[in-house]
């Protein structure tokens, strides 16, 4: 029975141990780092007026929200999209180079099928998706789909040009200019002529966004290089790594056994915070290295609770094993408190908040959850089975 539990105390640890050392590194290198660790691109635009449409707010509205469409479809986390003064938007995109933030963001994207004569006869306007994808001679191709109206509007298109050219064209430059061979029934085209899938996708990207109500015009374009995040970045793994050390040597020394127990759940719960942001596909900022710092703080602290507990109630005459059960119990309500108000906290910044304070509140709000099950499941778990080994029998070697 002893070796039995000796298994179930030490299995556990050796294998965070070991999951640990193994998947760290791993990790925290394949997560995605915002504009302020990473480096990127600063856009600056300018809305103009034209003969065909005219600056006002409702138009800048839908600009801002086009380009959030597209910066979205590109699968960019932490962009910063805002206003400033009356005219003019800001776009600074994490991990991307100039030319190809300029290429996706920048162009008005006005599509237009034009006859032999040069009259447009269809826009942009009738198409309901576009997706890139490979015809059947393996060339790169967006497969558009257009509405109901807009299916008709091209059956007939193509029904009365038969045997002539339809160009199709994005912002007067034209992309492709086929001869049609037969009438097109059922609301799908594809347009050819890109060089890459990822040209194809780039171009979906721009015709299922929308065009732009209004031109903008690129006033400034620069790299944002991360050498002020490179030095915040350094300083703030250094306070992590102190941070860690005095945890750990703070819990062993106050709390011995229970230290070392709670130690090891704060690897674990390391662990499985950097885990779930990969999974979650979150972008790592130095706000969000504050709320990883933060959010092991509480981690501790619930640890602290339950082994004050502890303390009182085995001085108070309890066993060892009932006064570690009175412990977790009588600070479950208290964590349980602290932490969900904490997480109303992380939950409103991240709906209200914008760019990196969402990043700070993704890395709270994990990490409280986390620290509530590594705290009151894993932590109890290994006390109970230390516990029942029956090696240590005097409460002192566990804090009390």
């Amino acid at each position: 029975m002893r070796w039995g539990n000796l298994a179930k105390f030490f299995i556990p640890v050796i294998a965070i141990l070991l999951v640990f050392g193994y998947f760290i590194s791993p990790l925290t290198l394949s997560i995605k780092q915002g504009l302020d660790l990473r480096g990127g691109t600063h856009v600056l635009m300018e809305a103009v007026d034209t003969p065909d449409a005219n600056v006002n707010e409702d138009a800048m509205q839908r600009a801002i929200q086009i380009m959030e469409r597209r910066v979205n479809a590109l699968g960019l986390t932490e962009p910063l999209i805002q206003r400033q003064g009356e005219r003019r938007i800001i776009v600074e995109l994490p991990g991307v180079d100039a030319e190809k933030a300029i290429g996706i963001i920048g162009k008005t994207a006005l599509l237009e099928f034009k006859d032999e004569a040069g009259k447009t006869v269809m826009t942009g306007t009738d198409l309901t998706d576009a997706k890139e994808s490979y015809d059947q001679n393996r060339a790169a191709v967006v497969a558009i789909t257009f509405s109901e109206e807009g299916a008709k509007k091209f059956a007939d298109l193509t029904a009365k040009n038969i045997g002539k050219r339809i160009a199709i064209v994005l912002d007067n430059e034209m992309l492709t200019n086929p001869t049609v061979q037969e009438a097109i029934p059922g609301g799908k085209a594809q347009i050819t002529g890109n060089r890459s899938l990822e040209e194809a996708h780039n171009l979906a990207i721009l015709l299922k966004s929308g065009s732009l109500p209004v031109k903008l015009n690129i006033v400034e374009t620069r790299s944002v290089g991360p050498t002020l995040g490179e030095d915040s970045k350094q300083k703030s793994q250094v306070a992590f790594m102190i941070s860690i050390a005095a945890i750990l040597v703070f819990m062993l020394l106050f709390y011995r056994m229970a230290g070392l127990v709670a130690n090891i759940t704060l690897i674990l719960y390391v662990l499985l915070l950097l885990f779930c942001m990969k999974m979650l596909n979150a972008t790592l900022t130095l706000p969000g290295i504050a709320g990883i710092i933060l959010s092991m703080g509480m981690a501790v602290d619930a640890n602290v609770l339950i082994f004050e507990r502890f303390k009182e109630e085995y001085r108070a005459g309890k066993t060892l094993r009932a006064a570690m059960d009175a412990g977790f119990s009588r600070a479950f309500n208290t964590i349980f408190d602290s932490n969900v108000t904490t997480l109303f906290a992380a939950v409103v910044l991240y709906f209200l908040g914008t760019g990196t304070i969402k990043g700070f509140a993704i890395t709270l709000g994990l990490g409280i959850v986390l620290s509530m099950f590594t705290a009151i499941t894993v932590t109890r778990y290994l006390l109970k089975a230390l516990m029942n080994t029956n090696i240590f029998k005097n409460g002192k070697i566990f804090g009390a």
